[in-house]
Order: C-alpha cells, then sequence, then structure tokens
C-alpha cells in the first residue's frame, strides 16, 4: 500500500470504520436523531454544527485537488442551513458519506510526486499536511460529537428518572 492509498484509507476509516482507534463517525452518528443533534449543550456547537463543520473543510481540500482556488473561510465553516427533520439530518449525513467517499477517491489519485508541494498557499503547508490533517482534523470532533452525544443523552436519562421519582412521590 503506498502512502496516498493510507492517507486514503485512514480517511475513510475515520468516517466509516476500521482505523486503530475503534470509533468512527458513521457509527457514532448512526443512531442520533436529529432533536440529539441539533440539541444545543451548554457553549458546545451542536452535533450538526460539527458533523457540517468537518465536512465544510473536506469540501474545501477537495476543491484544491481539483485544481481550483481555495476559497472556504474558517468563519463560515459552523454556518449551516437549518436541521428541522429528520430528513434534513439524513440528507447531511448522506451528503457526508457521499464527499467522504469521493474524497477518499481523489486522496487515492492524486499524484504522490506532488504530497510536497506547496497546498494553496505557503501558510497551509504542503499537500500531506493538509490530507492527514484532515484526518486529524476528523479525529478531534469526532470525539467531541461523541461526549456531546453521552452528554444529551445522560442529561435525558437523569430527567426521565427525575420525572419517575417525582410520580413515585406523588
Amino acid at each position: 500500500m503506498n502512502v496516498l492509498q493510507q492517507i486514503a484509507k485512514q480517511f475513510r476509516d475515520v468516517h466509516f470504520g476500521g482505523n486503530w482507534t475503534a470509533v468512527n463517525l458513521k457509527d457514532v452518528v448512526a443512531d442520533v436523531t436529529w432533536r440529539e443533534a441539533t440539541t444545543k449543550v451548554g457553549s458546545l456547537n451542536t452535533i450538526v454544527t460539527l458533523v457540517y463543520h468537518t465536512a465544510y473543510y473536506v469540501g474545501a481540500v477537495k476543491q484544491v485537488l481539483r485544481g481550483e482556488p481555495l476559497t472556504a473561510k474558517d468563519k463560515y465553516s459552523f454556518d449551516h442551513s437549518p436541521i428541522q427533520s429528520a430528513e434534513d439530518w439524513q440528507a447531511l449525513l448522506q451528503k457526508t458519506w457521499t464527499e467522504a467517499d469521493e474524497f477518499a477517491r481523489m486522496i487515492e489519485e492524486f499524484p504522490a510526486d506532488r504530497l510536497g508541494e506547496t497546498f494553496a498557499d505557503e501558510k497551509y503547508g504542503n499537500y500531506y499536511r493538509n490530507l492527514t490533517g484532515i484526518i486529524e482534523h476528523m479525529h478531534y470532533h469526532l470525539g467531541q460529537i461523541a461526549i456531546i452525544k453521552k452528554m444529551i443523552r445522560e442529561k435525558s436519562s437523569n430527567q426521565v428518572a427525575l420525572n419517575e421519582g417525582s410520580m413515585i412521590s406523588s
């Protein structure tokens, strides 16, 4: 397996499974409802926002891999359309899976001799840094998504327990 195949595999693995950490985005969000995905926990981003944010950067790097200029802006990386139904949530997830698969194929097809070349602008480093950075970015936010999901469910569970407790004492 060459380096680009390995990078593509690691990118797929963090999205679809098979990585060293045994945690992936598709499995973590598989049972997340749209209401959970849009639930705000304190000052943390919602699950929807984090899924959108990670996909936003995948799209930005894909654009550069196609030979187009980098037009993505950090300030827009959290600005997603409202998710107001299960269908909206599923559409975002489906788009994320499709884009992830397409991006992994683009990585595999990228010329290995260009990995050390400047990515869009010198301040962003080279292609290798950006391709592996996308994977690091995904792992970072995947951890947040998993914790937020747990917090939402624990709060929900505690609320049910409180409600049940108050019914018993009545």
